[in-house]
């Protein structure tokens, strides 16, 4: 059996959302093995480690690997970590020779650590951060994509990613902004643009920070190539969780549950239905499941999540879109 991991301690800044309800839609048996996608800080590894899984852990930030090292030393060998992106599990589980896994968990979105971090420009409480906003710490940063794009554009990404009903008039002010360099930059052209009253429970800027983060780091398309990744590695009977916490992760994971369950065909914004009905890979989803009062009183961040999960039947996996040939 694999060794038990330590205990997560109770002072824990970041706290792993639904984990509970994860823990059992997954069904953990000692001895099994199963992929977290997003490791973060490790709370859904550490939990599964200590459910007796053998976890193979992924996470596209340098940070979080860096900072894992305590975690993954101290798993005695139960948690394995890698870098990369989940919508590339199938592959990076081939290079450590793994051809099946019991469990895939997805924790889509921003982070935590990622949102507490003043130099990594994801949160707009912190005026005098870089504007950045990128997981992976690599490529362009959100100030050089908003200070090359052209206003078109700008104004279909927050419409199509921040469903930002104003976005013609947001993408022109934060063009007449330019150049912009931090996220109080940012803020202030959206509030030019469209006002904020005293008061106002949430911020304007919101859904502009929110289709800027999406679209930089192609958060819904690694989405949809990460959960027909996750379809090829489970074996039979094997379990799918994903965690998403706005409409749009949310609809991508529930269309795709309904397709590959044979309870609607299978089309998408990247992918047309196909005219030959295909096999279930998966059974009937469980009801989705949201945080109760208990836990939103220990942790805000967790009011918008919704789990949405499903078992593996043992039809062969549907065409894999972006897959290496």
């Amino acid at each position: 059996m694999t060794p038990p991991v330590p205990a997560v301690p109770p002072a824990e800044p970041h706290l792993p959302v639904l984990l509970t309800e994860v823990l059992d839609a997954l069904a953990i048996a000692p001895g099994e093995r199963h992929v977290d996608g997003t490791f973060g800080a490790g709370g859904y590894s550490r939990a599964m480690a200590l459910r007796g899984a053998s976890v193979f852990a992924i996470d596209q930030d340098p940070d979080a690997i860096a900072e894992a090292q305590s975690i993954i030393a101290a798993s005695d060998g139960a948690i394995m970590l890698v870098q990369g992106n989940f919508a590339e599990m199938d592959a990076l589980l081939a290079e450590a020779g793994i051809e099946a896994v019991d469990g895939v968990t997805l924790d889509i979105g921003v982070s935590s650590m990622q949102l507490d971090r003043e130099r990594r420009g994801f949160a707009f409480r912190f005026p005098d951060a870089p504007l950045d906003m990128r997981m992976s710490q690599s490529g362009e940063t959100a100030a050089e994509l908003l200070n090359r794009i052209d206003e078109g554009e700008l104004a279909d990404i927050l419409y199509l990613y921040g469903e930002e009903r104003q976005s013609r008039r947001v993408a022109r002010a934060i063009v007449a902004a330019r150049p912009l360099a931090t996220t109080g930059d940012l803020v202030k052209a959206v509030h030019r643009a469209i006002g904020k009253r005293p008061g106002e429970k949430t911020d304007p800027a919101t859904k502009t920070f929110q289709a800027i983060r999406i679209f930089l780091n192609a958060e819904l398309d690694a989405l949809e190539r990460g959960l027909d990744a996750a379809e090829a590695v489970l074996r039979p009977g094997g379990r799918l969780a994903i965690v998403t916490f706005h409409s749009l992760e949310d609809r991508i994971v529930k269309s795709f549950f309904r397709a590959r369950s044979g309870q609607e065909a299978g089309g998408s914004r990247h992918r047309p239905e196909t005219a030959q009905r295909r096999a279930p890979t998966f059974g009937k989803p469980a009801r989705a499941v949201r945080p109760g009062d208990a836990e939103l009183d220990r942790n805000p961040r967790a009011r918008s999540a919704t789990l949405r999960s499903a078992v593996r039947t043992d039809a062969p996996a549907w065409n894999r879109v972006g897959a290496r040939s």
